[in-house]
């Protein structure tokens, strides 16, 4: 029986932008990279606007998920990651609990620094009550 991930990050965001906005951001590998450059990804299930599902290696081996959800007149961009921290050969392993603390917080940190950098992108300075762009 397999242990369960040593990492369980969820993390949500609401954008002020249609959910096919925000699907486009992730769509291309290359930004894959760019938000996750100690990670290796692959596509297990690709949800269109919806968002997509990773397998994950690299510094950690599990699963990793945005999901893109409509909700009023933007996305509430949901964030899942389910890994466990791994050697250079990709195998599991087991971190001290104040490391193991760290890396969460770590990891957390960026997932929200990640949807934030988006929002500040995406939304491009809408006011409150305006709607998105591409919307009238």
């Amino acid at each position: 029986m397999n242990a369960p991930p040593s990492l369980d990050i969820v993390d949500e965001t609401f954008l002020a932008v249609p959910p096919a906005t925000v699907a486009a951001v992730f769509a291309a590998p290359a930004s894959w990279r760019r938000y996750w450059p100690d990670l290796v990804l692959e596509v297990y299930t690709d949800r269109g606007d919806k968002g997509l599902r990773w397998t994950v290696r690299g510094a950690l081996v599990g699963t990793m998920e945005v999901w893109l959800e409509p909700v009023l007149d933007g996305t509430l961009l949901h964030y899942f990651l389910r890994a466990t921290p791994a050697d250079a050969a990709g195998t599991p392993r087991e971190l001290a609990p104040r490391d193991l603390r760290r890396e969460f917080d770590r990891r957390a940190r960026a997932a929200k620094e990640i949807a934030l950098g988006l929002k500040e992108i995406l939304e491009d300075g809408r006011e409150p009550g305006v709607p998105p762009r591409g919307e009238s």
